[in-house]
């Protein structure tokens, strides 16, 4: 087992949450299900996303929203898309 840094995951971690809500895994309850993170760590990696210039959109209230990626910015969801289970192999979601 590889240890990554701390950056690579938090890196990571972004980068997979937005690839599942651009993939309609996109209200906390999916993406708590898919990800297997903390409810504070969603919620944390979801205000993260602006610092990658990932812009989210939130529908619906508190109890049912959805989300949807109005902007990549910079970032390459085709490659996260090739690269997906080597995203998930450092995040340990194999």
């Amino acid at each position: 087992m590889t240890n990554y840094s701390k950056t690579k995951t938090s890196y990571y971690r972004r980068l997979y949450v937005a690839y599942l809500i651009d993939s309609g895994t996109n209200t906390v309850p999916a993406l708590l299900d898919v990800t297997e993170m903390h409810r504070r760590t969603l919620q944390d990696t979801l205000k993260a996303l602006a610092d990658l210039d990932i812009v989210i959109e939130s529908r619906g209230g508190t109890k049912n929203a959805s989300y949807s990626v109005k902007s990549w910015g910079a970032i390459d969801k085709d490659w996260i898309r090739i690269n997906l289970q080597h995203i998930k192999n450092v995040l340990e979601l194999v």
